[in-house]
């Protein structure tokens, strides 16, 4: 007789809206809620689910220092044969870069899914228990391993590597942009259109990790901020190009010379869509970059570009093919 799946779950609070309440005194949401008070906003439907109140903060104050205890804690929750799949709550503001660094470091066929919440349990339509409790159906279900990190809010399911934030207050506020979302779950319907085709494995070796500044193209821009990174620590640089991938004369010439210094250098782009590629010669051009040494970041946002390059420095320096395979694939 084949055995019955696990259906407990577990669920690692981070803080966030989803667990803000207005202040009286002040009249401004502040992270109080415990994971016991989101299940009990959800009621009984939320079936058996294991607490773990990692932190309570806003996800501004989230980053790496959290993650690298973050990502075992998940680990291990998955890796015991009673838990069906792991629930991370997180505020909506940098929930796409911890789901993305959970997907390049927490290996599992079980469902991962953060969520969050856009409005907080002041709110007469607190969006919170809907998104946790769909989360936890998402655990709950078959169709859903396999799939790596999943996002999961509004009853759409996005994949950690696609997903984004594209909406400051609308409960419909995480898109796959061009690819379009992983699939739904409708009343006890969990349904997938499609699986990521791209995922990338990197483990988490290091209790710490390195620092990697993202230094912005605008209109004007030079390469002050560029050499200001290096002098500030940066062990490695993300560009948040315009366009394709491009910058300006002055800042092309600096990302040069701190590669020249052996900085490594990622190139994204400030665009949601489309990704960087080469194509044209002119000074500060995409092109040129890599010719130099750049790499660049294919149809990765800069703050995801961010989060592989620092681990991808986790042992020390890093050629430009071997970043260039980590981006590529």
């Amino acid at each position: 007789m084949a055995a019955v799946p696990a259906q407990r779950c577990a669920l690692i609070t981070t803080g966030g809206t989803i667990v803000s309440r207005i202040d009286p005194a002040t009249g401004l949401a502040m992270p109080v809620l415990s994971g016991q008070d989101l299940l009990q906003a959800v009621g009984e439907e939320a079936g058996e689910v294991e607490v773990h109140d990692f932190c309570r903060v806003p996800s501004p104050h989230l980053g790496p220092r959290q993650w690298v205890g973050l990502a075992p804690l998940a680990q291990s929750l998955l890796e015991r044969e009673d838990i069906a799949g792991v629930v991370v709550s997180h505020g909506t503001a940098t929930l796409e870069e911890t789901a993305w660094f959970l997907d390049l470091t927490v290996r599992s066929d079980k469902p991962l899914v953060v969520t969050g919440a856009q409005r907080n349990a002041s709110a007469r339509d607190f969006d919170g228990p809907r998104n946790l409790l769909t989360a936890l159906k998402i655990c709950r279900a078959p169709a859903a391993r396999g799939h790596g990190v999943l996002v999961a809010l509004n009853e759409h399911v996005n994949a950690a590597r696609e997903a984004t934030k594209s909406h400051t207050v609308d409960v419909e506020t995480f898109q796959s942009g061009e690819w379009g979302y992983l699939g739904s779950v409708v009343n006890e319907r969990v349904t997938f259109h499609r699986s990521p085709q791209r995922r990338l494995h990197l483990p988490l070796r290091a209790s710490g990790l390195p620092r990697v500044d993202i230094v912005p193209m605008y209109a004007g821009a030079d390469g002050a901020m560029v050499h200001a990174a290096v002098a500030a620590g940066a062990r490695g640089i993300v560009i948040e190009a315009v366009a394709s991938g491009h910058v300006n004369g002055e800042m092309g010439e600096a990302i040069v010379d701190v590669m020249r210094q052996g900085v490594p250098v990622v190139v994204s782009t400030r665009i949601p869509r489309g990704g960087t590629r080469v194509g044209y010669g002119f000074a500060g051009s995409s092109a040129l970059m890599v010719e130099a040494g750049a790499v660049l970041s294919g149809d990765l946002s800069p703050w995801k570009a961010r989060i592989v390059l620092m681990l991808a420095l986790q042992d020390g320096a890093v050629g430009p093919n071997e970043l260039r395979r980590l981006f590529e694939g």
